[in-house]
């Protein structure tokens, strides 16, 4: 089994199989093709047939600061990566969106701090040994497990970094078919699929907490004079133990939504769902998304990123 099919399993034992560097082809060198009596014109040779292109995630992303803040607190981070040749592996990519909190200078510094925290360390412990096809050990931690790890890295760098700023922070890796998610405040994600819109992620603001305990209804949870105040967030309270994940396999041609409050507290989400499905392509539903709030008001930074597996 090789590096690219163990983190779709967990802690497999098997060893990874010998790497055959792939057989490169010399082309022969041209000949002289003698005419054909009569002025006949020869048939050219049959074409070679060509290898089929990886197939590639595409994704767009905005980013904007809305129509009522200063600056813009929110941060996005994506990275896809695709290697083409005859052994490649498949599509690798990771997006990040958070939303920080704690005044101008502090809310975007953190935010920036716990993105590229978190997306230094899944590159070093899943990305690069991807690409270094280093030996497998049974003791090597999944990607759910990197996720988490890397969250808690963030809430560490983020504290001793940015003392007065906390963020959001929601992660997505998709790799093959799967989807896996970790997450910690109120940014969102979203998986879209034959028209229905899912919420994979849960908020973690106090009036999102008050109606899961039925204190409230959805109705007041969304008129609650507090909303906004979060009882989890990156680079806040005690150390960090609880981060929500969650793994999907995604069919082909579903899509993946990431995005701040500034988005989904503004435009309802049957609005979200029209525009990206009257929308071929990523980046310009992306920008479409990001007009929609700034028309509700703009109150809040606006950030989505939106991602479309292959057909």
């Amino acid at each position: 089994m090789s590096i690219w099919d163990f983190f779709r399993r967990p802690r497999p034992d098997k060893k990874k199989e010998k790497h055959v560097e792939p057989e490169v082809e010399v082309a022969e060198p041209a000949q002289q093709i003698p005419p054909i009596p009569g002025g006949q014109t020869r048939p050219l040779p049959p074409l070679e047939e060509s290898r089929p292109m990886p197939a590639r995630l595409k994704y767009g992303q905005a980013t904007d600061v809305g129509m009522e803040r200063s600056g813009n607190q929110d941060a996005l981070l994506t990275l896809s990566g695709i290697i083409e040749s005859a052994d490649s592996p498949p599509p690798f990519g990771m997006f990040v969106v958070a939303d920080g909190m704690g005044g101008h200078t502090d809310g975007e510094r953190a935010s920036f701090v716990a993105a590229t925290t978190l997306a230094r360390h899944v590159t070093n412990l899943v990305y690069l040994p991807m690409l270094a096809e280093q030996e497998l050990s049974s003791d090597q931690p999944t990607i759910p497990e990197v996720l988490e790890e890397a969250m808690q890295e963030a809430d560490r760098r983020v504290k001793a970094r940015v003392p007065e700023g906390g963020t959001t922070l929601t992660a997505a890796i998709i790799y093959r078919n799967l989807l896996y998610i970790a997450h910690v405040g109120d940014s969102r994600a979203y998986l879209i699929n034959d028209g229905n819109m899912e919420l994979i992620t849960r908020d973690h603001s106090l009036a999102r907490r008050l109606q899961e305990i039925g204190h409230l209804t959805p109705d007041e949870a969304e008129a609650y004079p507090q909303k906004n105040v979060l009882y989890r967030a990156i680079g806040q309270g005690d150390m960090l133990e609880d981060v929500d994940r969650a793994t999907r396999r995604l069919l082909p041609g579903s899509q993946l939504l990431l995005c701040s409050d500034g988005l989904w507290g503004v435009v309802n989400d049957q609005a979200i769902l029209k525009i990206i499905e009257e929308t071929a392509d990523v980046q310009e539903a992306c920008d479409r998304l990001i007009a929609a709030a700034n028309q509700a008001g703009g109150p809040d930074n606006i950030t989505a990123v939106l991602v479309q597996m292959p057909l």
